[in-house]
């Protein structure tokens, strides 16, 4: 810790997953006004405050993953609709022939 002209200021490293770690310390710091955060680094970029912010507004990876998965699904699942209409249409054609 290094005490500066404006105050105390930490710099620490932690965690492999930069935006869980970016997520407490925002949610941390929105809570006590005496965290502030001033700055961090991801992939070998500095980063402001604002990219902070940011970063820590991302997605968790499993919501990536799910948003992803519906994005797929949608598709598919009209195509099964337009398919399973054409298979009733063809089925209510055969029967009143």
């Amino acid at each position: 810790m290094r005490v500066g002209e404006h105050g105390r200021s930490l710099i620490y490293g932690f965690s492999e997953d930069a935006v869980a770690a970016a997520k407490v310390i925002s949610d941390f710091a929105k809570g006590n006004d005496k965290l502030v955060i001033k700055g961090g680094a991801y992939a070998g970029k500095a980063l402001d405050a604002n990219g902070i912010k940011a970063l820590a507004a991302i997605p968790s990876r499993e919501v990536l993953i799910a948003q992803v998965a519906g994005l797929l699904k949608s598709p598919i699942q009209r195509v099964a609709g337009v398919l399973a209409a054409v298979a009733a249409k063809k089925g209510g054609e055969a029967a009143a022939a």
